[in-house]
């Protein structure tokens, strides 16, 4: 019995995390994304163009309004 509790919790273990889908970016990811300054990246996250979470003192923002936001900003170059 203590045995089967042990290999339990071994097989528990052994199991890879659930993956999840990241929903939101910092505002250093903005700017790496977009390839901008601080202070811009900073400027176009406060402006509203796409929604935002404050948790304390972080923003994070929206991937699914950013993604939705650049892809409306895009063109198609020939």
């Amino acid at each position: 019995m203590f045995e089967d509790k042990i290999t339990a919790l071994n097989q528990a273990t052994d199991q890879q995390p659930i993956p999840f889908e990241k929903r939101t970016y910092t505002v250093p990811e903005i700017q790496d994304i977009l390839g901008i300054g601080k202070n811009s990246a900073y400027s176009l996250v406060k402006s509203g163009a796409f929604r935002i979470v404050r948790i304390g003192g972080s923003i994070r923002v929206s991937k699914k309004s950013f993604d939705k936001w650049l892809d409306e900003k895009s063109q198609v170059c020939d």
